[in-house]
C-alpha cells in the first residue's frame, strides 16, 4: 500500500485488522481514524516532506 499508492485499499485493511488479534495494531488504526482523510492522502498523493524532513534531522543532529 505505502510504496505503491494504493490510499484506496486504506479501509479494507484497516477492517481486516479490526477483525485480527493483534493490540498494537488496534491502537494503531485507533490513530489513523482520527485524521483518516491525511492518512489517505499520504498513501495516495505523489507529494512528500521527505527532503525537508532530512534537512531538519541533519540540522538536529548538529544542534546536539
Amino acid at each position: 500500500m505505502v510504496t505503491q499508492r494504493r490510499g484506496r485499499d486504506l479501509n479494507s485493511w484497516m477492517a481486516a485488522v479490526g477483525k485480527d488479534n493483534l493490540p498494537q495494531l488496534h491502537r494503531f488504526v485507533r490513530r489513523l481514524e482520527t485524521d483518516h482523510d491525511a492518512a489517505r492522502n499520504g498513501l495516495t498523493m505523489p507529494y512528500s516532506s521527505g527532503a525537508v524532513e532530512g534537512h531538519v534531522e541533519r540540522i538536529k543532529m548538529l544542534e546536539r
